[in-house]
């Protein structure tokens, strides 16, 4: 109930579209749980989707890819020159909308490389024209914003390409 009339989408974390092996698998994916409130028009249903197919591809070019997604609250300055996070609440039960949105995708390649590609994306309408490439930035931005480290036990030596650039 909180989502009605919000104005915001479902956003799934791990996507329904990744998990259609088995039925319940999809079901899953529906949980409250791995959703977050995301602007719809011009950013779930465009932008983002965009983001998921480019992943979901990967999986075609690569033996396994492994993928981390979730919500970011990241500060902005205001007008007094500070800088605050802020971000809407919706529904009785305030659920937070995130002001941003991440994935960090580790890719195995048949030979052993290992690939990663990190991005963050805003939670607004975003143009339609602006490529998923420019969404890259490096892991280690994520992983301070988040508070969070992903893939740590591979490090960095390891992986043959972050965002396409040889390490």
């Amino acid at each position: 109930m909180d989502y009605k009339g919000s104005g915001f989408d479902r956003g799934h974390m791990a996507a329904a579209g990744n998990h259609r092996l088995a039925q319940r698998h999809v079901d899953q994916t529906f949980y409250l749980t791995n959703m977050a409130p995301q602007v719809g028009q011009g950013f779930n249903r465009d932008s983002w989707n965009r983001l998921e197919k480019h992943v979901r591809k990967l999986t075609k070019v690569y033996n396994n890819v492994y993928c981390c997604t979730g919500p970011l609250y990241l500060p902005r300055k205001d007008i007094d020159g500070k800088s605050y996070v802020k971000y809407q609440v919706i529904g009785t039960n305030s659920v937070a909308v995130p002001t941003h949105f991440y994935k960090v995708v580790v890719c195995e390649a048949g030979d052993g490389a290992l690939h990663m590609e990190s991005y963050v994306m805003p939670n607004q309408r975003l143009p339609d024209e602006t490529p998923v490439s420019s969404y890259m930035v490096p892991p280690e931005t994520i992983e301070k914003a988040a508070g969070l480290l992903f893939f740590d036990k591979i490090h960095r030596t390891k992986l043959t390409t972050i965002n396409g650039k040889k390490v």
